[in-house]
C-alpha cells in the first residue's frame, strides 16, 4: 500500500485497533454507551477480556463438554438462527429433535421407542423438572380419582444437585433427602422404604452422583418398590436421573439395568452436553410411554396443517445444539460412544492409581465403568497432616491453570472434605499425566512453603457444576 494512502485506508489496519480512539478509554460497564464503535475494535476488546477467563479444557470441575469437532462448530454457525421452538418454520430441525427422541428411547430400551414420548431442553435440570411435575401430576390425578387429599406431595432422592431442591421449593414438594452418612454416600433400597408413603409422589435415583460421581441402585430400588406395593399396595413410580449416566452406562455398562427395562421406571433426564458430547445447551426428557406423560403438561401447536406436541418450559431457543447431538448419533454410533467414553474410563483410572501411589489420600472413588462416571475423587487420609489442606491444593493446582474442585460432602458428612476430576472427552492420557505431575509439583510447593492461615471452604475459590 503506497504511503500516501494510509490514512484513508487506516481503519482496515491491524495495527490501528490499540493505538484507536475506541480503546483509548475505560470501556462503559455500568452505563449504556451513546456512540458507535468500530466492529473489529468491539470485537478486540471482548476478546481481550475473555483471555482473563479460565481454560474450560483444564476446568476438571465441570461435567459439561469443552472439546468438538470443526463439523460441530459448522453445524452451529449455521443453525444460529433457528429457534427450536419454531417448529412450523423449521420443521426439519423439529424432525431431528423427533429422531433424537426416538434413539435415545431406543438406546434406553423403552418398549415402544418408535412411538415414545420426549423433548429436548435447555439442559438436564430443564428435563428434570419436567419429569418432576410428571410424577406430581400422575400422583395428584390418582389421588383425586380416589377422593384422596393431594395437598402435602413428597419425593425421595438420595444426595441431589441443587436442581431437584429448586424443583421441590418451586412446586412445593417436601424434598425427603436421603443423607449421606461416612459409611454410606449414595442412596440404598432400605433408606428409600423409611421414607415411602402415600403422598410420595415418586423416588429419584440418580446416576452419577454429583458429589462423588457413583451411580445409585436403581434396580434394586425398583425391586424394593415392587416389593412394598405387594405389601402395602403403594404404587410409587420412579425417575432417574441419568444427567451423566444416561450417555455413559449403555455403552460401557451394558449389563447394568437402569432404564426403561424397569417398568417402575417411567422417565429419565440426561444432559446432551456432558457425556453426550453436544455443545453447551441441550438436554432431554424421555418418558417409557406416552400414557406416562399427563395430558395437562402438553401443550399443542400448529405444525405442517397438523398438531404437534409442546412440552418444554423455554419458548425460545437455538436449535443448533439439537442438530449437533443428532450429529454425534450419526457421527459416532454406539461403537464410537463407546471407544470414547471408554478412553475416558481409562484415564480416570490412570490418574486414580497415581493420585493414590502420592500416599496422602484416600480414593473414594476410582472411574469403575460398572459403578459410576469417569471421574475421581479422593480425601486426605486419617491421621496425616501434610501441612495443608485440599482447599489449599485446589488453590494451588490453579496457578498452572488447572480447577480440580476441593469441597465439603452435604449432610450427615459435612466434615468430609474431597476433591474430584471429571474426565470428560479431551482430557487426554497426556493430559491426565501433566496434571499428576502439578499435583506431585504443588504438594512440594505447600509443604516447603505452608499458608500461615488456612484456607477454609469459605475462601476457597467456587466451582460450577
Amino acid at each position: 500500500m503506497p504511503l500516501h494512502d494510509k490514512n484513508s485506508n487506516r481503519d482496515q489496519l491491524a495495527d490501528d485497533i490499540y493505538g484507536s480512539d475506541d480503546l483509548a478509554g475505560s470501556t462503559p460497564k455500568f452505563q449504556f454507551p451513546n456512540a458507535e464503535l468500530d466492529s473489529r475494535h468491539v470485537y478486540a476488546l471482548v476478546h481481550d477480556e475473555l483471555m482473563l477467563d479460565g481454560n474450560s479444557r483444564q476446568n476438571l470441575a465441570t461435567f459439561c463438554q469443552t472439546w468438538a469437532e470443526p463439523e460441530v462448530h459448522k453445524l452451529m454457525d449455521e443453525c444460529m438462527d433457528k429457534n427450536m421452538i419454531d417448529k412450523d418454520e423449521y420443521p426439519q430441525t423439529a424432525e431431528i429433535e423427533s429422531r433424537c427422541v426416538n434413539m435415545l428411547a431406543d438406546l434406553w430400551n423403552s418398549p415402544e421407542a418408535a412411538n415414545t414420548i420426549g423433548c429436548s431442553t435447555t439442559g438436564s435440570s430443564e428435563a428434570a423438572m419436567l419429569g418432576g411435575m410428571a410424577m406430581k401430576r400422575a400422583w395428584e390425578a390418582k389421588r383425586k380419582a380416589a377422593g384422596l387429599p393431594y395437598d402435602k406431595p413428597n419425593l425421595i432422592t438420595g444426595p441431589v444437585q441443587v436442581c431437584w431442591h429448586k424443583f421441590a421449593r418451586y412446586w412445593d414438594i417436601e424434598l425427603r433427602e436421603v443423607p449421606m452418612e461416612h459409611d454410606r454416600l449414595i442412596m440404598t433400597p432400605e433408606e428409600v422404604l423409611k421414607r415411602c408413603d402415600e403422598n410420595t409422589i415418586g423416588v429419584v435415583p440418580t446416576l452419577g452422583v454429583t458429589f462423588t460421581c457413583q451411580y445409585e441402585p436403581v434396580k434394586e430400588i425398583s425391586d424394593a418398590l415392587d416389593q412394598l406395593q405387594k405389601t402395602s399396595g403403594l404404587d410409587i413410580r420412579m425417575h432417574v436421573d441419568g444427567a451423566s449416566g444416561g450417555f455413559l452406562a449403555p455403552f460401557c455398562a451394558p449389563d447394568l439395568v437402569w432404564d426403561f427395562r424397569l417398568p417402575r421406571v417411567k422417565s429419565i433426564n440426561t444432559s446432551g452436553h456432558k457425556f453426550g458430547l453436544a455443545p453447551l445447551g441441550v438436554g432431554w426428557i424421555i418418558w417409557r410411554e406416552e400414557a406416562d406423560l399427563p395430558e395437562e403438561e402438553i401443550f399443542w401447536v400448529n405444525y405442517l396443517g397438523g398438531n404437534m406436541r409442546d412440552i418444554a418450559l423455554n419458548f425460545s431457543r437455538p436449535g443448533g445444539q439439537v442438530v449437533c447431538q443428532y450429529y454425534n448419533f450419526l457421527r459416532l454410533g454406539f461403537n464410537g460412544y463407546r471407544r470414547i467414553h471408554g478412553a475416558c474410563y481409562d484415564t480416570a483410572k490412570f490418574i486414580s492409581a497415581e493420585i493414590e501411589k502420592l500416599g496422602l489420600f484416600d480414593v473414594l472413588y476410582d472411574g469403575d465403568r460398572a459403578t459410576g462416571i469417569p471421574a475421581l475423587c479422593w480425601k486426605m487420609k486419617k491421621g496425616i497432616d501434610p501441612g495443608f489442606n485440599l482447599y489449599e491444593l485446589a488453590d494451588r493446582l490453579r496457578t498452572r491453570g488447572w480447577q480440580v474442585p476441593a469441597y465439603s460432602l452435604p449432610s450427615n458428612c459435612q466434615d468430609t472434605v474431597i476433591q474430584r476430576i471429571l474426565v470428560r472427552h479431551g482430557v487426554s492420557r497426556d493430559l491426565g499425566s501433566l496434571l499428576v505431575e502439578d499435583i506431585d509439583r504443588a504438594i512440594a510447593h505447600l509443604k516447603k512453603h505452608p499458608h500461615q492461615t488456612a484456607i477454609t471452604a469459605d475462601d476457597a475459590s467456587g466451582f460450577h457444576h
